[in-house]
């Protein structure tokens, strides 16, 4: 049956893949399941130049992910529903990141490094990073008010959908919306 849905999916994204740009009406077709809550933007929003602290506790902004999608997680150690999430999004960076598109972690608040790795050793959760936004610049520049919240950026650095709550983001609609987005022609 997941042979059945993802050779559904891939036929929608192939015709998707002809247009220059990804036509939201046509990605909002793919959102399945947990996928219905992410909302697309009508035209993509503005992004952040606010910094954060890379895991090796050197200050970054998301122009070090200039050219690829990011799918932007913001989690915090103390969130339920972002433990739930997370093992999802280690499994969409395994399928999925690489040079077109990367899943990018970052814990926003008060979370003592110690606590992040509890988390993700307790997760079994080892291919994501764990960035830290202490202060709640980068969300705050973004709008963030609850966790988790997962924005999906664009490679010119403008968001294009957001979702609040959690996500199974490794399923069949996860990954073909995505790839959707990759494979749509700049």
């Amino acid at each position: 049956m997941r042979k059945l849905i993802s050779a559904l999916l891939y036929t929608a994204l192939m015709g998707l893949a002809n247009t220059a740009v990804a036509d939201t009406a046509a990605l909002e077709s793919l959102r399945q399941g947990d996928m219905r809550k992410l909302m697309f933007h009508a035209e993509p929003w503005d992004g952040s130049d606010a910094s954060f602290l890379h895991e090796d506790g050197s200050e970054m902004t998301l122009a070090a992910y200039e050219g690829q999608y990011i799918v932007l997680n913001f989690w915090a150690t103390w969130c339920a529903p972002c433990r739930k999430e997370m093992p999802h999004l280690s499994a969409l960076q395994a399928e999925m990141g690489g040079e077109a598109m990367q899943v990018v972690t970052v814990a926003t608040g008060r979370n003592p490094r110690p606590a992040m790795e509890r988390f993700f050793n307790e997760i079994g959760v080892d291919n994501l990073p764990l960035h830290t936004d202490e202060r709640q610049s980068l969300s705050r520049s973004l709008g963030v008010l609850g966790l988790p919240a997962t924005l999906i950026i664009g490679p010119e650095g403008q968001e294009i959908a957001r979702m609040s709550g959690e996500a199974d983001w490794s399923s069949d609609s996860a990954v073909a919306i995505l790839q959707a987005l990759i494979d749509t022609p700049s």
